[in-house]
């Protein structure tokens, strides 16, 4: 699975601030809406928001990956948001988070689905890769950087 099929650029942001969990969720909604135009921001914002119900989508290392299965889109939907400042966001480390890759799947898609997270979160797992991302300028590097 190459991020290039799920990830455009509008789907990106960097130096988010943002002071809530529930906040960061708000904006990786938004950020997705944009790739997903067939569905609403607040339906993609209920998916993730109850995903998240049923355990913290924060990996730990400052990462967190909210996903969601969603009725109405037929293709897999990235957005990335580096925020300025780590928030709270209940990862399995106890570290406060400042990447979160957000993805939604249609809502039949298991088996893509759970090769989507995987891949994702073999990526974040990457020290290198995630110093990188923090450290890049901008979006369109970070875009770059993402989809290397």
């Amino acid at each position: 699975m190459k991020l290039a099929e799920i990830l455009s650029s509008s789907g990106i942001a960097v130096g988010q601030t943002v002071a809530s969990k529930k906040r960061a969720l708000e904006e990786i909604a938004r950020l997705l809406a944009f790739g997903a135009p067939s569905v609403s921001q607040q339906d993609i914002l209920a998916s993730l928001a109850s995903r998240e119900k049923l355990g913290s989508t924060g990996l730990g290392h400052g990462v967190a990956i909210p996903h969601g299965r969603i009725a109405g889109i037929s293709a897999c939907v990235g957005a990335f948001i580096r925020l300025k400042h780590a928030i709270e966001y209940e990862a399995h480390d106890g570290r406060a988070v400042d990447l979160i890759f957000g993805l939604i799947v249609p809502q039949d898609a298991t088996g893509e689905h759970l090769k989507h997270l995987a891949a994702i979160a073999e990526k974040f797992s990457e020290d290198d890769f995630c110093a990188a991302l923090r450290t890049t300028a901008d979006a369109n590097a970070v875009h770059a950087l993402l989809l290397d």
